[in-house]
Formats: C-alpha cells, structure tokens, sequence
C-alpha cells in the first residue's frame, strides 16, 4: 500500500465525525477521492432537507482525503461552497474531489457532491484551498 493511500486511511480511522456521520470511503488515488453518505434523520434542518453543514463537512472529507493522498500531512487554508439543490432523508450522497493543482505547498481541489449515484443531480460544488504542513 503507498503512502499516501495509508496516510487517508489513517486520517479517516481516526476522523470520529466522519465516523459518526456514516462517511464512508469509496475509492482514493493521488489527488482524488471517492467518499459517500446517507442523510438521515437527524441531519435535516427546518426547512426538511440536509443541513448544509452536514453536506460541507462530506465535502470537506472527501477534499481532505484527496489532499491528503500525496503523504504529507496536508490542511484546509480555506473553502467555497455552492448548494445547488437541496438533499432530503433517505438521499445517498457522492462527493468526488479532484485536484485542480498543487504548487509549492499549496493546492485547490473541487468537489463534487451528487445523489443516489447520478453524477447529473449535484447538490452541490465546493471548492477547496490546501496547505501542506507536515510529512
């Protein structure tokens, strides 16, 4: 196993709200990540559809692990998101991220975050900011 894909799984292992949420791994390669999560009851908001703080932080995994899948131990400097279309209960949910580039220690990936395996129903795209601080 190359040290990036340990370094995501020792990431996520020890990632207990991922863990919590259900988060769970799908595939990892140098700069990407497949990462999917079931909205359940407890994470819709007032209006009944998902929370978009429990969609940011699918989001922020799946750039995390992508970030994270060259080895050293890598960071968010920032992020954007756009919903485009609201999640509701039951909904399976697919974020992809991929990197865009990295420079020096930095990098910018987007993600995508879709449902039930229909990468033409987004929910919604984030766009992450990444620091390398470690090795």
């Amino acid at each position: 196993m190359d040290e990036g894909r340990t370094a995501v799984l020792r990431m996520l292992q020890d990632d207990i709200a991922a863990r919590v949420l259900g988060i769970s791994l799908v595939v990892v390669g140098k700069g990407s990540a497949t990462l999917t999560m079931t909205v359940t009851e407890t994470m819709v908001n007032g209006h009944n559809i998902a929370h978009g703080g429990y969609l940011f932080t699918l989001a922020d995994t799946a750039f995390a692990a992508a970030c994270n899948s060259h080895g050293p131990v890598t960071v968010a400097s920032g992020a954007d998101v756009s919903f485009i279309t609201p999640a509701h209960v039951g909904d399976r949910l697919t974020a992809q991220a991929d990197e865009r580039i990295r420079f020096g220690r930095n990098g910018i990936y987007d993600v995508t975050v879709y449902r039930n395996d229909r990468p033409d129903d987004v929910v919604l795209e984030f766009r992450g900011r990444s620091r390398t601080i470690g090795r």
